[in-house]
């Protein structure tokens, strides 16, 4: 991290921003650049997705306090504004359509998901001939 200051953190490329197995407490907005979502299983990685300016990541942990399910690393040079339960809900008193917008980007991420999820049912149908 390059940066830190009231208008957020700066990270360089390459750099973890959070990473899975931690337990986070806030979650991030993208103020400018690119952030890449990967998972660790086996020591392989996969890509779960890349977020871009005005996107969210790390919400999960603002909802259920859990470790974190993924790293996120910048892809490129990425400031990102970190949010926490408190102030999020402060955001939400004074705009309550941010909680609308929130919660269609999550609809959208579990769509995507539910595709991805066909299509890999489907994949392996294709390989095994079940």
């Amino acid at each position: 991290m390059t940066e830190n200051n009231a208008l957020g953190m700066t990270f360089r490329d390459g750099e973890v921003i959070i990473r899975q197995g931690d337990t986070g407490d806030c979650m991030y907005v993208i103020q400018e650049g690119h952030v890449e979502v990967v998972v660790k299983m086996n020591e392989i990685e996969t890509v779960l997705a890349v977020r871009n300016q005005g996107d969210f990541f790390g919400e999960m942990a603002i909802f259920n306090r859990e470790i974190r399910m993924a790293t996120v690393r910048a892809l490129g040079e990425v400031r990102v504004l970190s949010v926490d339960k408190r102030n999020l809900m402060r955001r939400i008193h004074e705009d309550p359509s941010l909680a609308y917008r929130i919660i269609l980007a999550l609809s959208q991420r579990i769509r995507e998901l539910s595709d991805e999820v066909v299509r890999l049912d489907h994949k392996l149908l294709d390989l095994t001939g079940y």
